[in-house]
């Protein structure tokens, strides 16, 4: 008897081992959020973005999110500028890693959601075929108006960037509590 119940499990058992494997993954990386920062050069909002929604999930013990970002005019490789950097340094975090990437259509397709630094780089994601699942940032996080766009620093004083710093946090934190929420099935 034992062989006839084993017989009869033995296609299921062939169909699993000839599904591929990242078929069987599949529940898993959909679980995956996606998450892309743009600014301008991506070389000073979008990586302090970048790094500040980083430490706001880690924060919180969030998984299954990652976070990247790029430029709608970045020069591929170009270093964080100098004073996003020093302001990084002065709060306890590293960019000396980060180097800019230009924003393409398949960063657009692949990403889950886009948070803009202004409303000129939404027009750019909905150019690339992201229109569905881009916000400006500061609208994400729950601002109206010019307030929901981040000033960019780039050129002037380290005192703008700090300020530029400031904002950031403080909408990647908010930004942190709604995809969370989000993530747990609630839309409001």
């Amino acid at each position: 008897m034992r062989s006839k119940e084993w017989s009869l499990h033995l296609p299921a058992l062939h169909s699993f081992l000839l599904t591929p494997f990242s078929l069987l993954l599949t529940p898993y990386i959909e679980a995956m959020t996606r998450v892309l920062l743009i600014c301008t050069g991506n070389t000073c909002r979008s990586p302090m973005a970048e790094i500040l929604l980083r430490e706001a999930l880690e924060r919180r013990g969030v998984d299954g999110v990652t976070v990247a970002s790029a430029g709608t005019g970045a020069w591929d490789g170009a270093p964080v500028s100098e004073g996003a950097y020093l302001i990084a340094l002065e709060h306890g975090l590293d960019l000396s890693e980060h180097r800019a990437r230009l924003l393409t259509r398949e960063m657009t397709q692949e990403a889950d959601l886009i948070l803009t630094m202004s409303r000129h780089h939404r027009a750019r994601v909905t150019d690339l075929g992201g229109a569905e699942k881009v916000f400006v940032l500061g609208e994400y996080a729950g601002r109206v108006g010019e307030s929901a766009e981040v000033r960019d620093p780039f050129g002037g004083d380290l005192e703008g960037y700090r300020q530029t710093y400031d904002d950031l946090a403080e909408l990647t934190d908010a930004a942190t509590d709604r995809l969370v929420r989000e993530r747990s099935g609630d839309r409001r």
